[in-house]
């Protein structure tokens, strides 16, 4: 019977790695009009017009009986200094979404790499973290680390200490009856995860090795993820983003033809161990 050889890649998503062109990794291709028509994004924020490169007072807001009269009359600016502006803004509004934790501070880390401009992938070792955590604590039925031990333990060639390579499918049947790790849990909304993160673009799924002995099995399993920081018009035009200032400066900062700032992707990795019996379920 031929053995599985390792490294093998068990899974990958139809969503492929490094897909820049993909609708949210879009920049700097809507109009004023547009934003305005389309998106209803005539209000963006509350400390500068970025329409008219001016600043705002307190009482320049749409909840303001006067903001009629004061509107068009406040401090030019130029367009560096708005963007500046709001992306301080950005930063600061972010602080809602990530107020506890170990992962907090990754929000406004990953807002200043995109004012940077840089277009450099992403990658701190918290996220890497944060996916290994969420992997090896998940035990729900739908978790992909135990669905995968229950996979290896049934199908493994118990006699000749090998995984049967004609049973590779079983593997990433596996992973596919379950739900491959997202942030989108309750937690995500407050402790970071879920504003930096929250769903992800692309999987890949690699076993880099098992050692099979004694009737216990020990699997090295890989995650690559990817996600795409960058918003795209579905994100913007769903009334649980759009309601908040936080994403209306988001979009308006990736894709107004003034500002342009790029979006990025985002790469998070973990490794873990699988460890199991004979018949073990």
């Amino acid at each position: 019977m031929a053995a599985l050889q390792f490294p093998c890649t068990i899974f990958k998503t139809q969503k492929w790695m490094n897909d820049y062109s993909a609708s949210d990794m879009r920049c700097g291709d809507l109009t004023e009009a547009q934003l305005k028509s389309h998106y209803r994004l005539d209000y963006i924020s509350d400390r500068v017009d970025p329409y008219t490169l001016t600043r705002r007072s307190l009482m320049d807001r749409p909840q303001s009986m006067f903001c009629c009269n004061l509107r068009g009359q406040g401090e030019k600016i130029t367009r560096q200094q708005c963007a500046a502006i709001l992306f301080d803004e950005f930063r600061s509004l972010s602080r809602k979404f990530s107020w506890y934790g170990p992962y907090r501070h990754l929000i406004g880390r990953m807002i200043t790499h995109m004012q940077n401009g840089n277009e450099r992938d992403f990658h701190d070792w918290s996220l890497d973290r944060a996916l290994k955590e969420h992997i090896i604590r998940d035990k729900t039925k739908n978790s992909t680390y135990l669905l995968l031990k229950e996979a290896l333990s049934i199908n493994i060639d118990w006699e000749n200490k090998c995984y049967p390579r004609k049973e590779l499918g079983k593997l990433r049947d596996a992973v596919l009856s379950g739900k491959l790790p997202k942030f989108d849990r309750f937690q995500d909304n407050y402790n970071g995860m879920g504003i930096t993160v929250h769903d992800t673009w692309a999987t890949h799924i690699t076993i880099k090795s098992l050692h099979i002995e004694n009737d216990r099995y020990r699997a090295v399993v890989h995650y690559k993820v990817q996600d795409h920081f960058g918003l795209d018009s579905d994100d913007i035009l769903n009334t649980k983003f759009s309601q908040f200032h936080f994403f209306r400066i988001w979009f308006v900062l990736q894709r107004y033809n003034q500002f342009g700032f790029k979006p990025y992707m985002t790469n998070m990795e973990a490794t873990v161990d699988i460890t199991g019996g004979r018949n073990e379920i």
